[in-house]
C-alpha cells in the first residue's frame, strides 16, 4: 500500500528486542506504527522512536488499553508482544507469581485483542499474539509460564473462529529462546547459533499481520527452526 494510505498497525511492547525488529519490518513495508511501552530505559534504546507514535500503556490495565485503542484510527493490524517469563518448581510458585504470569501474558493479549477487534470492524484486519514453544513441548519448571501462554494459544484459536466473518485473521507465533542480548547474558554457555534471530521471528509476524496473508487464521506458528 502506498505511503499516501499507510496501514495503521499497533505493536504493544514494541520497544524491546523483538518489538524493534517487528517495527523495522513493518515500517519497511510502509506501515504507520503505534507502539506501546512501559520501560523508560528500554525506550531510550529504541532506535525507531522518532519514526513511530509512542504511548506509555500498561497492557494489563483495562482502562489504559481501552483509552489507547479508542484514540487510534481504524486499524489494519495489531501485534501483541507484551509478556513475561518466569521459572520455578510448582511447589515454590505462589498464587501471586501465577497471577502475574497470567496477567502479563494472557490478560494483556485478551485486552488488546478485544480492543483491536473494535477498531478493525467493519473493514477487517490482522491480529498476531505471542505464545511460546513450551505450549507444544512443555518444559519442567515453567508451569505458570506455560499455563499462561497456553491460554494465549487458546484465546487466539477461539477468537479466530469468532471474527472470521468480520474479515479479521488471528494467529499466534510460538518462539523458543530468541537471540537477544538479555538472553545471552542469562545463558552465556548456550549455543547462540541455534537460537532464532529476532529479525527472523519478525518476518513471520509481519507476514501474518500483513495484507499478503489472506488465508491463515487460527494458526499456532512455530518460529524456532534449528533450536
Amino acid at each position: 500500500m502506498g505511503s499516501a494510505h499507510p496501514r495503521h498497525v499497533v505493536v504493544t511492547g514494541g520497544t524491546g528486542a523483538l518489538g524493534s525488529a517487528v517495527v523495522r519490518a513493518l515500517r519497511a513495508a510502509g506501515a504507520r506504527c503505534y507502539v506501546t511501552y512501559v520501560d523508560s530505559a528500554e525506550l531510550a534504546r529504541f532506535d525507531e522512536r522518532a519514526q513511530v507514535e509512542l504511548e506509555r500503556v500498561d497492557c494489563t490495565n483495562e482502562h489504559e488499553v481501552q483509552q489507547f485503542y479508542a484514540s487510534l484510527p481504524a486499524l489494519q493490524a495489531s501485534i501483541h508482544l507484551v509478556g513475561g517469563f518466569a521459572m520455578a518448581p510448582v511447589a515454590e510458585i505462589e498464587l501471586a507469581d501465577f497471577d502475574k504470569m497470567f496477567r502479563l501474558n494472557t490478560v494483556s493479549s485478551f485486552l488488546c485483542s478485544r480492543e483491536a477487534v473494535k477498531r478493525m470492524r467493519p473493514g477487517g484486519g490482522r491480529i498476531v499474539n505471542v505464545a511460546a514453544r513450551p505450549v507444544l513441548e512443555p518444559t519442567a519448571g515453567m508451569l505458570a509460564y506455560v499455563t499462561s501462554k497456553s491460554a494465549v494459544a487458546a484465546l487466539t484459536i477461539a477468537l479466530a473462529r469468532e471474527v472470521v466473518n468480520d474479515g479479521i485473521l488471528v494467529n499466534a507465533v510460538l518462539p523458543s529462546t530468541m537471540d537477544t542480548p538479555q538472553n545471552r547474558r542469562a545463558m552465556p554457555n548456550a549455543d547462540f547459533t541455534r537460537w532464532p534471530k529476532v529479525e527472523e521471528v519478525a518476518e513471520t509476524i509481519a507476514f501474518l499481520a500483513g495484507p499478503q496473508n489472506t488465508l491463515t487464521s487460527g494458526a499456532l506458528v512455530p518460529v524456532y527452526g534449528r533450536a
